[in-house]
């Protein structure tokens, strides 16, 4: 899970804030070694809690009120990933559902905006919010979860490959080559992220319709700095968890329907999908009942 966080996080960096950096002078602060400019702050309102992206939701602020970004990819920083499956879909909640609320709240201040470009809205409502906080995640889900499935139980409906395998080969092949020495757990990390894309999918429409969760905030639970505190006196002890916070109905749900359609396909099926359905199915039984976890050693 480590290394498939890397791998999401490397073209994160790497692509989507150095390239917004140069090319638009814009990006979505994340907090991660960042520097601010005290009158920026000011000019742009200072912070507000009105979404839990309160980082973003300035950025886009300082961002309309003329103010640039500049990534510096040279400058190397520690810092820590979520340490268990739990804390993870936190962050991954709180970072789908706040981007998705933020557009809501901004769309229109964006577009009515006179002190930027036309080229520079755009891309912010376009790339920035549109198509990596919004379309990717439902896009994500609905199609390699649920419609490419279904067209296993309705053989009339047929997919060209270029669109179900080509063409998103070619762009997992591009967000994943930041990230070279984890080439190798490529099929992994799709399998993963199509499980996440549930999750988000979810979170997205919470914050779009306001609903529920929308102002969820649970700080992302690290264990580095209590294990190297707790190092000296006794050995940690592997985490503890209740069957509750484990299971995950909607995966496992997910999962079952792929697993029906990948048994219908193998029964009356021509092209083949059972491979995947199978596969994508296990993906979303791990997910679901919890079997993704933290190890820490004895020693």
């Amino acid at each position: 899970m480590t290394r498939m966080q890397e791998m999401s996080l490397d073209y994160h960096f790497t692509v989507e804030q150095e390239v917004g950096s140069s090319t638009y002078a814009f990006f979505g602060f994340n907090g991660t070694a960042g520097v601010w400019r005290i009158a920026a702050l000011n000019e742009a309102g200072g912070w507000k809690d009105r979404t839990t992206v309160e980082d973003m939701d300035l950025a886009v602020r300082a961002s309309l009120k003329g103010w640039k970004f500049l990534y510096l990819g040279s400058l190397k920083v520690k810092n820590e990933l979520p340490s268990t499956f739990k804390a993870y879909r936190y962050q991954q909640h709180r970072w789908s559902c706040g981007p998705a609320n933020l557009f809501r709240k901004m769309v229109m201040e964006i577009v009515t905006n006179k002190r930027v470009t036309t080229w520079k809205k755009a891309h912010v409502i376009y790339s920035f919010f549109l198509v990596r906080k919004i379309v990717a995640h439902i896009v994500t889900f609905v199609f390699y979860c649920v419609v490419l499935p279904a067209t296993v139980l309705v053989p009339e409906v047929e997919v060209p490959k270029w669109a179900a395998v080509y063409i998103p080969s070619v762009i997992t092949i591009l967000n994943a080559i930041g990230t070279p020495r984890s080439l190798h757990l490529l099929v992994f990390w799709i399998l993963f992220e199509n499980v996440m894309s549930l999750h988000r999918t979810k979170a997205t429409f919470i914050g779009l319709l306001e609903a529920g969760r929308v102002n969820e905030w649970v700080v992302t639970e690290k264990l580095g700095d209590a294990l190297k505190a707790k190092a000296g006196a006794k050995a940690p002890k592997r985490p503890r968890f209740k069957i509750g916070e484990r299971i995950h109905l909607l995966e496992l749900g997910t999962g079952l329907y792929l697993f029906f359609c990948g048994c219908y396909d193998v029964a009356f099926g021509k092209n083949h999908y059972f491979i995947y359905l199978f596969v994508q199915a296990i993906a979303f039984f791990i997910a679901g009942f919890g079997y993704i976890g933290t190890f820490v050693p004895n020693s």
